[in-house]
């Protein structure tokens, strides 16, 4: 599966439709007939994927011996709130207006990619969590080659106690 990179900003049509970023429909496969999103758990903005992707993590839920009220949260929350919007004809979707409402999108939609998940933002509201997301990066002192260093140590059994 390939990653959902970049960011794009497109218009929310008086039908509530917006355009999927063609490059996301590419990671997405040709054979994708649409998207899932549900709202982020962590900011106001939805979280997109695939529905592969919901079937692996529900698959991963199964491995996994989580207490009963996380299990439970992340039924509801993700599963309970997902929608599953299908393309058009022109790689749009429909934006189901109670999910936009409860994120502040309107007019226009912010595409951003985050490897194998996207979200969808209010563009302002995006720009400022951005902006807060570079402050602590640089805040943290984090960088590519300290993330590279840090898997390589992990891999070569340098991070394990």
């Amino acid at each position: 599966m390939a990653v959902f990179l970049s960011s794009f900003v497109n218009r929310i049509d008086k039908k509530g439709r917006v355009s999927v970023p063609a490059s996301f429909r590419a990671a997405l496969g040709a054979d994708a007939p649409g998207i899932v999103v549900f709202r982020s758990l962590q900011h106001d903005a939805l979280d997109g994927c695939s529905v592969a992707h919901l079937e692996l993590l529900s698959a991963s839920l199964e491995k996994q011996d989580l207490p009963s009220d996380i299990f439970e949260l992340i039924e509801t929350t993700i599963f309970g709130g997902s929608v599953q919007l299908p393309f058009d004809g022109e790689g749009r979707v429909s934006l189901p207006q109670h999910l936009a409402s409860a994120v502040g999108i309107d007019g226009e939609a912010v595409f951003v990619g985050r490897r194998k998940t996207f979200q969808i933002w209010k563009p302002e509201k995006f720009a400022a969590h951005e902006s807060a997301a570079r402050g602590a990066a640089k805040a943290k002192d984090s960088s590519l080659s300290k993330i590279i260093a840090a898997a390589s140590a992990f891999a070569n059994g340098e991070g394990r106690r």
